[in-house]
């Protein structure tokens, strides 16, 4: 419905007749309807009389539904992959309706307006999260973990904004183009194009056609990504003297590639670019070019690709089962899964030429019916996966609970990568990115601070680079429901200083960080704006991805000692249940509480059994949140009650709460607490060391280090070891 309804608005119906609305302003009835015999589409006589007669008897929806059904069987002749052929019959199970005011055809068309629809292929993508939402929120909800394998694409869609693409392909694409063109005009038509604060572009010595441009989506979910880029490379066409058409054709059959372990995007990516061509050459849906995109299969129905009689040629053989094994599971997996270089085109050629020599059996009429049609798909995917692409520009899954076999192939492939599978995703796509082309994401910005994704940032600071970020604003991308940061990075070493938008004090959502990152691009004296070598990130501990650090922070990780080298810092215990074994002080018998003690095995837990507890609490300095008591004569029962760390039972120490959205506070306990994970402990032996650093974890500097270090509202043990300070 949705893209027919794109198609009218849009004039790109092969007939120009109008099938869910009129041309005619205030008239309800489709113009399908009314001029049936004007459209593209061929009755037989049992048809036409059967038209005369449902409008002879006024069943004008029951005609609707035979004519829409008969329609899209019409659009599969130009779009196959979207319009599958329908059995007449289906009219019977259809049940929309032109005349109910409450129908979905009449909201698609009264709801929006057609201006949003036009040359907006994009809606499209909107649309669609939105007929994800309500599944998305289920199986969240449901699962409140690990998602189950035919829940991941509605678990992980999520539409990118538009001035993030732009803002990718821009500076991945665009950039690549640029430095090999110097006489190019393309960066003036780029608006989210970066450069440094001396407008200089490092430009390269290396010839490249417009038609060697070749750009991959690894996710591409409805294909908003690829619709730009497409934009993008027809300007690039442009300035090399092609006209629109050639320059459309050439760009489906050369430039464009996506994949998706979502049947129903791809066929919204197909339908995108299919549209975009169209856009740009009128002709484009005769020539019956398919666009480089596909829909991730896998061969778990396969138990191997040799029938008797059939698959003749003995190293053909192999590619098959080669395939056949290297796709199992793949609707996990997805485009993860790494794939030899091997001649697929004569593999293509070979399933051609497959025929049954001798009579047919039922294993090769199986083979026929199921394993033909399934190893075309594949070997198409394999096309895709097993080159390497000038831009690889995705918004990855984010998602880190996995289950069953994509936890045990990221894990066995990817392990010092898999906090997440967005940033096993950042890891894989340098793997289809050539050297010195660029990998551009939009992902969650944890992977710039927190220990989980150290091995990760150390391998791109070491051995790639990061061209341009944006950090967005904690809470601005209110679809994720995370921080999020947007990159482009280089697949080989840094050359020059990476570009960098610091948003995090602008609130407001996306259209606010877009106006920001606008306005440091024109003003790159903003206060936001950074020009940094990345081998400043590896002096601080963690290698956290910190850019707007100055000379003299830099100076104190270098020069001071690290908490964690003067004191014990650990992880707090978890009871497990919390109801069960935590009481506010005022709950429980006075007598029964165990104060101001120093040895827990002293302790007469018949009589004392509730012990003082830390468990974090609102944001205050120096002292107090003392409010909880653990029943410690129970701690056998605990989930993990720490005793490898004993001997700091009951010691006084400093402690801060895990949960900080302001300032950073610590705060001062006397002998005599235990500590929950919200409220671990800092112990300090010597005195008057232990209240230096307590003044020092209330400053601002404090405040300001520890947010480079993990500028999250999680303040973990980890991050308090590393906070540098000066001892005399």
């Amino acid at each position: 419905l949705i893209a027919i309804r794109f198609m009218e608005v849009n004039e790109y119906l092969p007939s120009r007749i109008r099938v869910l609305s009129s041309e005619t302003k205030g008239k309800s009835e489709p113009d399908m309807v009314t001029t049936p015999f004007d459209t593209d589409m061929e009755f037989s006589p049992y048809e036409k009389d059967r038209i005369m007669q449902l409008k002879d008897e006024n069943k004008l929806d029951e005609l609707f539904r035979m004519l829409f059904i008969k329609q899209c069987n019409k659009l599969n002749e130009v779009l196959p992959e979207l319009f599958e052929k329908t059995s007449d019959y289906t009219e019977f199970l259809f049940n929309i309706s032109f005349t109910d005011k409450d129908g979905i055809v009449s909201h698609l068309i009264n709801d929006i307006e057609e201006e949003d629809f036009t040359e907006a292929v994009e809606i499209i993508g909107w649309l669609y999260q939105y007929y994800n939402e309500e599944r998305k929120n289920e199986v969240i909800n449901i699962y409140k973990g690990t998602i189950k394998k035919d829940d991941i694409p509605a678990a992980t869609q999520l539409f990118t904004t538009d001035w993030v693409v732009r803002y990718m392909v821009d500076n991945s694409l665009g950039r690549y183009w640029i430095e090999r063109n110097p006489q190019s005009k393309l960066q003036e038509k780029l608006q989210y194009f970066v450069t440094h604060k001396n407008g200089e572009i490092q430009f390269i010595n290396e010839k490249v056609t417009p038609e060697e441009l070749t750009f991959f989506d690894s996710c591409m979910g409805s294909g908003h990504i690829l619709v730009y880029a497409f934009d993008v490379l027809m300007e690039i066409y442009r300035e090399c003297g092609y006209v629109d058409r050639d320059a459309a054709q050439a760009i489906v059959e050369n430039n464009l590639f996506g994949l998706d372990i979502d049947n129903r995007a791809y066929q919204l990516a197909y339908f995108a670019v299919m549209m975009k061509a169209r856009s740009y050459d009128r002709r484009f849906l005769d020539r019956k070019i398919e666009p480089n995109v596909s829909a991730i299969v896998e061969t778990n129905t396969v138990k191997g690709f040799y029938c008797d009689g059939v698959t003749n040629d003995i190293e053909q053989n192999k590619v098959g089962e080669y395939l056949v094994n290297t796709y199992m599971h793949a609707k996990e997996i997805g485009s993860l899964i790494s794939v030899e270089k091997r001649d697929y085109t004569t593999f293509i050629e070979y399933l051609n030429t497959c025929n049954v020599s001798g009579q047919i059996s039922m294993d090769s009429n199986y083979w026929f019916m199921n394993t033909l049609p399934l190893m075309i798909k594949a070997v198409k995917q394999a096309l895709i996966m097993s080159q390497k692409y000038t831009v690889v520009c995705t918004n990855p899954p984010y998602m880190n609970k996995l289950e069953g076999n994509l936890k045990k192939f990221v894990v066995d492939e990817y392990k010092p990568y898999s906090g997440d599978l967005f940033s096993v995703f950042m890891y894989r796509n340098f793997g289809y990115c050539k050297q010195d082309g660029y990998s551009a994401f939009m992902t969650p910005f944890v992977w710039m601070f927190i220990k989980t994704y150290e091995n990760l940032r150390e391998y791109i600071i070491n051995q790639k680079s990061i061209t341009t970020l944006v950090q967005m604003e904690y809470s601005a991308f209110e679809e994720a429901t995370v921080p999020i940061c947007s990159f482009v990075m280089k697949n080989g070493q840094e050359t020059e200083k990476g570009l960098y938008f610091k948003l995090s004090d602008f609130k407001g959502g996306m259209e606010v960080q877009k106006q920001k990152v606008l306005a440091a691009i024109e003003n790159k004296d903003c206060g936001y704006f950074y020009e940094t070598s990345a081998e400043k990130f590896s002096k601080i501990p963690g290698s956290p991805i910190a850019y707007w650090v100055q000379q003299g922070i830099l100076d104190a990780f270098s020069e001071g000692l690290v908490l964690g080298e003067i004191s014990e810092i650990v992880t707090g215990m978890s009871t497990g249940d919390n109801n069960k074994y935590l009481r506010k002080w005022t709950e429980v018998n006075y007598k029964n509480i165990g104060l101001y003690q120093s040895d827990i095995d002293a302790m007469d837990l018949d009589i004392t059994y509730w012990i003082p507890y830390n468990k974090g609490g609102e944001a205050r300095k120096w002292y107090g949140n003392n409010e909880y008591v653990v029943k410690w004569s129970e701690s056998d029962y605990f989930h993990r009650a720490r005793p490898t760390f004993k001997h700091l039972y009951l010691q006084k120490g400093i402690t801060w709460s895990f949960v900080t959205s302001g300032m950073f506070t610590a705060r001062y306990y006397p002998n005599g607490f235990l500590w929950d994970v919200a409220g671990s402990p800092c112990v300090i032996y010597d005195e008057n060391r232990m209240y230096y650093v307590l003044g020092y974890l209330s400053t601002k500097i404090a405040d300001m280090i520890l947010k480079i270090i993990n500028p999250t509202i999680n303040c973990q043990v980890v991050d308090i070891q590393r906070i540098p300070i000066l001892i005399n």
